[in-house]
């Protein structure tokens, strides 16, 4: 199996990648550094994380060649309009050390501005027509949100990042995603979200027929859920700043699950969102200001 995906524009897109939400500045330039040593060559961060200039100087660090790693950020929603959102390219270009960024989205709708949503969509498709990025896309946009975006503009999202692990699958998000030709990308794709909810029972890491399968092939119930992903056409970016952790979650490329056992994590949706409402994301309650670079 490739370790590649092809985004609907034809740019290739590495199938596994790492992620950095949540993780503090003065960690990230390790832990990326140690992502790329391990293999991992896509490298997801985003303006509101706060250590985008961390991610930049991590992978300077790594010694590899800037066409070697495939870097994917997001707009926060203050950065959201036309003129703001090519500003926001220019600050998080800046941060990252960079001229072009890899995979530029929109980091949530905002419908309750959605013509700014619209303005800076369209920031991304000018962005992506004059070469300072490679493909554009979306996160957190729901069905009915992505068909009205798509209706009023031109390019198609390449990718849509969703909350995508067994106990929240999201399965009529990645059908309208596919039917549209967009890559569903997983955040929180092994649960890690549903670890916080404090009720540890219901954690995905300590479920009992993730766990069955984890034992039946030797490998972590991590393991397992990211396998879950790349088997199923998605593309997974799982995050640690613990280097053995870092290491087994791009350990996933020498195994396969069966039909069975895919059919079987699939089956614990329990349909619960872990993250916040995409609808819920205002001015009010999300808006911060996005540091210059």
């Amino acid at each position: 199996m490739s370790h590649l995906i092809t985004l609907n524009n034809g740019v290739e897109i590495p199938a596994l990648g790492f992620g950095v939400f949540q993780t503090p500045p003065e960690q990230t330039v390790a832990s990326v550094t140690e992502a790329l040593r391990v293999g991992y060559r896509l490298i997801d961060t985003a303006a509101a994380y706060g250590n985008e200039r961390e991610v930049g100087e991590g992978i300077g660090a790594s010694g590899l060649d800037r066409s070697a790693v495939f870097i994917e950020t997001k707009l926060w929603i203050n950065d959201y309009g036309y003129d703001e959102a090519l500003r926001g390219f220019d600050k998080s270009a800046g941060k990252l050390g960079v001229e072009t960024i890899d995979l530029l989205l929109l980091h949530q709708p905002l419908t309750a501005d959605f013509t700014k949503t619209i303005g800076a969509y369209r920031a991304l498709e000018k962005l992506l027509a004059d070469g300072q990025v490679r493909a554009i896309g979306v996160s957190n946009f729901m069905p009915e949100v992505l068909a009205r975006l798509l209706t009023e503009t031109d390019v198609a999202p390449a990718v849509n990042q969703v909350e995508v692990h067994p106990y929240f699958a999201q399965p009529s998000v990645q059908q309208a995603n596919a039917e549209y030709g967009v890559l569903t990308q997983a955040w929180s794709p092994m649960g890690g979200i549903t670890s916080y909810a404090g009720d540890a029972g219901h954690s995905t890491f300590t479920d009992p027929v993730i766990g069955a399968i984890a034992t039946a092939h030797g490998k972590t119930p991590a393991q397992v859920m990211l396998r879950w992903h790349l088997q199923e056409g998605r593309s997974a970016i799982p995050k640690s700043v613990k280097p053995e952790r870092i290491a087994a979650n791009f350990d996933v490329f020498d195994f396969a699950l069966t039909a069975d056992e895919l059919a079987r994590i699939d089956a614990l949706d329990t349909g619960v969102r872990s993250g916040p409402e995409p609808d819920s994301i205002t001015m009010e309650s999300y808006g911060r200001d996005i540091p210059e670079a």
